[in-house]
C-alpha cells in the first residue's frame, strides 16, 4: 500500500466539492492508496476538518455553491490547528489572476479539471511527502530545542548550586552568620521587583538583570576565605587595624570572581553583577563607605540593594559584640540611613516592603545554638 515517505501509517484526504462526479472519480482514484472522506460544501469541510483523524491534505473545489473555497482556504489558514494543512484547489478557473489569488491565500498547488488521474495522484504524493518532511524538521527542531532547554536548566542548576556552596564556604568560616546568604538573596529579590516599575531604575531592572542579580547575591562575602581566622572568628569588636584588614574582603572578593572570570571568553553578566555587589555592598551612598569611597549612583545598583539587605540581616541577626535587634529597630535605624547610608529610592522601597523582609526572616531564621 502506498503510503508517504517515512511512516507507516495510510493518510488521509479530505475531498471537497460540491459536484457528486467529482467526488466519486477523487475517491476512485486516491481512496486505493489513501483514506479518502468527502464535504459537499465550505462549510461541512470547515466541520470535517476538525473531527478526527485530521486530514493530512485538503482537495478543495474553488467554485462551490455558498461559501467558495477561496474563503474556505482563507479560514484554513487562519486557525493555527488547521494552517499547516496542504490545501491543493481544483478548478477549471486557470487564469493566472486566480491562482495568484489561491496561492496569497496559502494554497499548495493546482490541479485543473477536467482531473487528471495520474497528475492528481503525483500532486497528492508530492504535497504529503513536502508535508511529511516539514513535520519530520519541525518535530527534530522542537526535540532539540527541548534539550537544549532541559541542558540549559541543569546547568542552571549546577551552576546555583555550584554559588550556593562556594558562598556557604564563606560563611561557614563565620558561624555566627547562618541563612545570611538566604535571606538577603531573598531580600535583594524584593527590592529588585518593587523598583522595577520606578523610572529611576526600570531600565536596568528587566526581568533577566534582576535575575541574575539575585542568583549574584550570595557571593557578596566569597571574599572572606581571605581574611585570618583571628581576625574573621574574633568573638568581639576589631581593632582599627583589624578591622581595615577586615575590610580588604570586598577587593578580595572581587579578585576572586575575576580569576574566575579571567578563564571564559568575555566577560559574562552575571560575573558582572557579581563582582559589583563582592566589591561595592560596602559603599555608602554619602561617601564613606569602603573599598573606593563611592558615592550616589556611582555605587552599583546591584551593590545599593545588597547594601540595605545585608545591613538589614545584621542587625536582626545576634552577634558576639551585640544582640540581635527587633524588625521594628532594624526599620528605624535603616530609616535614619536613607540618603545617607542608603539610596534613598532603595530605602524608600524597603520601608514599603518591610512587611515581606519580616516574613523572610521569620521564614528563614537561625535555631538557636
Amino acid at each position: 500500500m502506498n503510503t508517504t515517505p517515512g511512516t507507516d501509517t495510510v493518510k488521509t484526504l479530505l475531498a471537497v466539492d460540491d459536484t457528486p462526479s467529482i467526488l466519486r472519480m477523487v475517491t476512485a482514484v486516491l481512496s486505493p492508496a489513501f483514506k479518502v472522506r468527502v464535504a459537499t460544501s465550505g462549510s461541512q469541510a470547515l466541520t470535517l476538518v476538525r473531527q478526527h483523524p485530521v486530514p493530512d491534505l485538503i482537495l478543495l473545489d474553488v467554485m462551490m455553491q455558498g461559501m467558495d473555497g477561496y474563503e474556505v482556504c482563507r479560514q484554513l489558514k487562519a486557525d493555527p490547528l488547521t494552517a499547516a494543512i496542504p490545501v491543493i484547489f481544483l478548478t477549471a478557473r486557470t487564469d493566472a489572476e486566480d491562482e495568484t489569488r489561491g496561492f496569497e491565500l496559502g494554497a499548495a498547488d493546482y490541479v485543473a479539471k477536467p482531473i487528471n488521474p495520474a497528475v492528481l495522484q503525483a500532486r497528492v504524493r508530492a504535497h504529503l511527502a513536502q508535508k511529511a518532511w516539514r513535520d519530520f524538521l519541525e518535530n527534530q527542531n522542537d526535540a532539540l530545542e527541548r534539550q537544549v532547554r532541559e541542558r540549559t536548566a541543569q546547568v542552571q542548576k549546577v551552576q546555583d548550586a555550584t554559588i550556593l556552596a562556594m558562598a556557604s564556604l564563606a560563611e561557614t568560616r563565620d558561624n555566627e552568620t547562618g541563612h545570611h546568604i538566604l535571606r538577603t538573596q531573598r531580600y535583594v529579590d524584593v527590592l529588585a521587583r518593587h523598583l522595577r516599575g520606578h523610572p529611576r531604575f526600570s531600565p536596568e531592572l528587566s526581568e533577566e538583570r534582576i535575575r541574575l542579580m539575585v542568583k549574584s547575591a550570595p557571593l557578596h562575602d566569597i571574599g572572606k576565605v581571605g581574611i585570618p581566622d583571628h581576625i574573621l572568628l574574633k568573638p568581639g569588636r576589631l581593632t582599627a587595624d583589624e578591622f581595615a584588614i577586615m575590610k580588604t574582603h570586598t577587593t578580595l572578593g572581587l579578585q576572586a570572581i575575576e580569576r574566575a572570570e579571567a578563564s571564559l571568553e568575555g566577560e559574562d553578566a552575571f560575573l558582572r553583577y557579581a563582582k559589583e555587589i563582592a566589591h561595592s555592598h560596602q559603599e555608602k551612598w554619602d561617601g564613606s563607605g569602603y573599598p573606593l569611597g563611592l558615592a550616589g549612583d556611582a555605587i552599583p545598583l546591584s551593590a545599593r540593594l545588597m547594601a540595605l539587605a545585608d545591613v538589614y540581616d545584621a542587625l536582626i541577626s545576634a552577634r558576639v559584640y551585640k544582640p540581635a535587634f527587633s524588625h521594628e529597630e532594624a526599620c528605624r535605624i535603616i530609616g535614619e540611613g536613607r540618603a545617607v547610608h542608603f539610596d534613598p529610592d532603595v530605602c524608600d522601597a524597603f520601608i514599603a516592603n518591610a512587611q515581606r523582609f519580616a516574613e523572610i526572616a521569620a521564614a528563614l531564621r537561625d535555631e538557636p545554638a
